[in-house]
């Protein structure tokens, strides 16, 4: 089993959470392939202005892949204004493990995060990838908290 950490704002998780589907851009087609059935996903929605609002980085759900990866062009996700006509085509059916009813904050884990090498410049990890994989003792370190 994989464990990844899945990259989007809050348009597309309302998306995600809705459909239980995760799509990523066609250039994101060597990540999104190594998925199989079973391995868990972690949503992780940037920070971003909501309404004035300023929501910090977050982990807002878990859930486990239950497909293959597929090929869907409909236009459900929202396409960020910088990337013009995506739609997200690479795709994988969701089972919902736990989303949480409060989000975890993203930045007091850093500090306890192995993928994280850089602690200073951690957004450098995750910039310009729509997903990437975990070590299994991040994922635990991340699940525990959202017990918390």
């Amino acid at each position: 089993m994989v464990y990844w950490l899945c990259i989007t704002n809050e348009d597309n998780w309302k998306v995600t959470k809705q459909k239980n589907i995760w799509g990523v851009p066609e250039r994101h087609k060597n990540t999104i392939v190594r998925v199989k059935p079973g391995d868990k996903l972690l949503i992780y929605l940037k920070q971003e202005n909501v309404d004035g609002e300023i929501r910090p980085s977050r982990i807002v759900a878990v859930y486990e892949a239950a497909s293959e990866v597929f090929r869907d062009s409909s236009r459900i996700f929202k396409t960020p204004k910088r990337m013009s006509n995506e739609t997200f085509p690479l795709r994988i059916k969701l089972k919902p493990i736990k989303i949480f009813s409060k989000p975890v904050e993203f930045k007091p884990l850093i500090p306890k995060l192995k993928f994280i090498t850089n602690k200073r410049k951690w957004s450098g990890h995750l910039m310009g990838k729509a997903m990437r994989e975990i070590p299994e003792e991040d994922y635990r370190v991340i699940v525990k908290s959202m017990e918390g």
